[in-house]
């Protein structure tokens, strides 16, 4: 029994996904496994819009080796410790979606009922008063968690703003210390054998580049993905019809804000993702909904400072490929599927379809059960992510717009509804399948966006009222003290990490 271990291993497309893949994976091929080689065309721009992350991000940076502050440095990074949503649930309201957990649980019921709990009677006191993040993001405070789980500052967690395409220039010089070869080429053609299978890429100078292995990081147009190997694409824009954005830079304004915003508009709505050297800024909206024209109008009136390019158009279809793994190829980001940016899970699409690629990875001859639980893997995945997004969408009181209208009263996906009752009925909140979004985040969106439970979990009347008023005025105050205590973003940034002036 001998494997027919990998001899090449091809990846078409540089950008964020390219390197991203590159680097994971020539770190965990190691002692000269095989070799990696990846073409990108100087012709070919990246997106450019995933430059906020959320907290697994740290995992993968771990993982490849990176020096944290070294990484922001390059980056021009900041923290991020949620994003806050302004405009979803209502005109004039504004909720904020934390990283890290609310307060603590109580005899293993979860926070958030005893807080409904005070609330029913008679308490008026927020929520966001009994999160670490929340109140540290408020302040303008950032700080790495605590080790100590007794510590409330372990309460924290974070992710990161970066610039996208320092970032894959990063990841580059890093992959290719570890051996990963790069062509600065355009395909002009793919080569498959009979079975269907890719041979080669053609490039446009003559030469091909064979390989075991492709991975399709060509972005929307999915060159291998879908021109060569016809995988096919399921269209989510009924549930999601936002198809258009654009994206522009400022100059930053102001301190440095430890959170992405996103504010709604009639016909969509806009992201800013403060850097250390710059703002980046864009909105995504529906054409049927909204002109070009006033799209770009409503973004260049709400920026901080002075911008700094032109904006940049982008048109997409929401929704995903059928199958990412076909015969010997399998296609990350873009070429994957696409999501809009809302709770910037695009670079976590990316990282995690690497993971599961390296825990099913084949040899010459991939395994049609590995192939066929890799593609349902990524497409739960997909699922739950869109489902969550739709949320925002869905759950609103507006309707001063067509686009709202319509979002309010479309039917949504079964599995949502379910989430969304479930929730109405008693705040219950359960996980499938290892999905990305935990408790707190269906908690923050649920009732940030206006939906509250009828009543709480029972076992939440276990302890005294008295007792639990106690209590949780204690978790307050500790959590008061402790984003009082730390320092202000641009203080941490200027201490460990800040990065070199670009010029």
């Amino acid at each position: 029994m001998n494997n027919q271990r990998l001899r090449k291993i091809v990846i078409v497309g540089g950008g964020t996904a390219g390197w991203m893949a590159a680097a994971a994976i020539s770190q965990a091929l190691k002692n000269n496994y095989c070799p990696i080689e990846l073409i990108e065309s100087p012709e070919i721009g990246t997106v450019g819009v995933g430059e906020a992350t959320i907290p697994p991000i740290i995992v993968f940076n771990h993982v490849l080796g990176l020096d944290e502050n070294e990484f922001v440095r390059q980056t021009q990074a900041t923290f991020k410790l949620g994003i806050e949503f302004k405009n979803w649930g209502r005109q004039g309201h504004t909720y904020f979606h934390p990283f890290g957990s609310y307060g603590a649980d109580i005899d293993m019921v979860s926070f958030h009922h005893h807080w409904l709990r005070l609330r029913a009677n008679g308490d008026t006191t927020s929520i966001d008063e009994y999160s670490m993040p929340i109140m540290a993001a408020r302040a303008g405070k950032f700080i790495r968690p605590a080790t100590d789980a007794r510590n409330v500052l372990s309460k924290m967690s974070y992710a990161f703003h970066f610039d996208a395409g320092l970032y894959a220039a990063f990841l580059r010089n890093e992959s290719m210390k570890r051996g990963v070869v790069r062509h600065e080429a355009k395909i002009v053609s793919v080569k498959q054998r009979e079975d269907g299978f890719i041979e080669a890429v053609r490039l446009e100078d003559g030469r091909e580049i064979e390989g075991d292995f492709f991975i399709d990081c060509s972005g929307f147009r999915g060159l291998l993905i879908e021109q060569a190997l016809g995988a096919g694409y399921e269209d989510w824009s009924h549930w999601l019809p936002a198809d258009r954005a654009y994206a522009v830079p400022c100059e930053k304004a102001g301190e440095l804000t430890p959170y992405t915003r996103s504010t709604a508009h009639a016909g969509g709505w806009q992201w800013r993702i403060p850097l250390q050297h710059r703002t980046g800024n864009g909105i995504v909206y529906s054409s049927p909904h909204c002109s070009d024209e006033e799209a770009v109008r409503t973004l260049m009136s709400n920026l901080d400072g002075k911008p700094l390019a032109e904006p940049r158009k982008l048109s997409f279809v929401t929704g995903r490929r059928k199958k990412t793994w076909v015969k010997n190829c399998v296609a990350l980001g873009l070429a994957s599927g696409f999501l809009e940016p809302l709770e910037s899970t695009s670079i976590h699409l990316i990282q995690t379809a690497i993971v599961k690629l390296l825990t099913l990875f084949p040899d010459r001859i991939p395994d049609e059960a590995d192939v066929a639980e890799y593609n349902r893997l990524v497409q739960l995945e997909y699922e739950r992510i869109r489902d969550f997004i739709i949320l925002h969408y869905h759950a609103t009181e507006r309707d001063d717009s067509e686009l709202w209208k319509y979002v309010r009263h479309m039917p949504i996906p079964d599995s949502l509804t379910h989430k969304i009752e479930l929730f109405r009925s008693r705040g219950r909140v359960f996980r499938y399948d290892d999905e990305l979004f935990a408790e707190t985040s269906w908690v923050a969106v649920m009732m940030g966006q206006g939906i509250w439970p009828r009543n709480y979990d029972p076992l939440a009347d276990v302890p005294s009222l008295e007792q639990l008023q106690k209590k949780l005025a204690a978790i307050r105050a500790v959590i008061q003290r402790g984003a009082q205590a730390i320092p202000t973003h641009s203080q941490f940034i200027d201490q460990h990490c800040k990065a070199a002036k670009l010029t």
